[in-house]
């Protein structure tokens, strides 16, 4: 099975079979790619979210964490990349309780969406993914522009940091 992927992958890139695989012989396995350590215990997470008139999130106004810090990016960014609308597909802006429950015995998340309070938010903001949409843009266009620039500022020092 495994050598069959990767005839057929070498195969639709347009690359030649390897001889090892052309031949019939066991090519060497790769090592094996080691998987996130799911949490052993019950996982909790809570945000504050603004969403705009289109149902995107517009951005993070509070959140409660969990221990697990894994789990909290996961679910910040899931967050920011929600869009929340009624199941007729209507969008209704304002505040928004997001909240994720993590169960090990079965390894699944249950998001659950509680509308707080409609209005009180910019139902005109630009959603969170196209603000960072936009933000990559405007990096792609100045580095295409000035080459020779670097795309992150310059860092200090690494002794400076560390002191040794």
């Amino acid at each position: 099975m495994y050598r069959a992927c990767l005839l057929a992958i070498a195969v639709a890139l347009g690359a030649a079979p390897a001889p090892a695989v052309a031949a019939g012989t066991v090519p060497p396995r790769p090592a094996a790619v080691p998987t996130p350590h799911a949490p052993t215990t019950r996982q909790h997470t809570e945000f504050l979210v603004e969403v705009n008139a289109k149902g995107q999130v517009s951005r993070v106004r509070s959140g409660k964490s969990s221990h697990d810090l894994f789990f909290n990016a996961m679910t910040y960014g899931n967050a920011l990349q929600a869009f929340i609308r009624t199941p007729d597909g209507r969008a209704i802006s304002g505040l928004y309780r997001l909240t994720y429950d993590y169960n090990p015995k079965s390894r699944m998340v249950a998001r659950h969406v509680a509308l707080v309070r409609a209005g009180g938010v910019n139902p005109a903001a630009l959603g969170a993914v196209d603000e960072m949409a936009a933000l990559n843009r405007r990096r792609a266009q100045r580095n295409a522009a000035n080459p020779t620039a670097s795309a992150t500022p310059s860092l200090p020092d690494f002794k400076s940091i560390t002191g040794h």
